[in-house]
């Protein structure tokens, strides 16, 4: 399900996203991003990874890494950039067939 709001997109990404997923909702920031493949292929990558740890576990996972990479680098978007989750989809979201042959648990490799 794809929703156009704003507001959830600024809530959850401190304003500076397009796009969230909130299982099983992606949010969109401006209806005109309905049409980028690339970033709703982006987005779709995060619910396939939401259903693999079950859902509660990945947003657990997926804050308590952007945690320790902001320790780390002491840099939002260096560390949102290197969580795993995001680093597999920004490397498969210009691949139309990644989700048919992706494999289980690929996130991992991201790590």
């Amino acid at each position: 399900m794809i929703i156009v709001s704003k507001f959830w997109t600024n809530l959850f990404s401190f304003g500076r996203a397009n796009a969230v997923t909130i299982f099983p909702i992606i949010f969109l920031k401006y209806g005109f991003f309905r049409a980028d493949e690339q970033l709703i292929r982006h987005e779709r990558i995060h619910l396939r990874q939401a259903l693999e740890l079950g859902i509660v576990f990945f947003y657990l996972w997926y804050l308590g890494e952007f945690v320790v990479r902001f320790a780390r680098f002491r840099d939002f978007d260096r560390a949102y950039r290197n969580i795993s989750f995001e680093r597999e989809a920004y490397r498969h979201e210009n691949d139309p067939g990644y989700l048919s042959r992706r494999k289980v648990w690929t996130f991992w490799n991201h790590l």
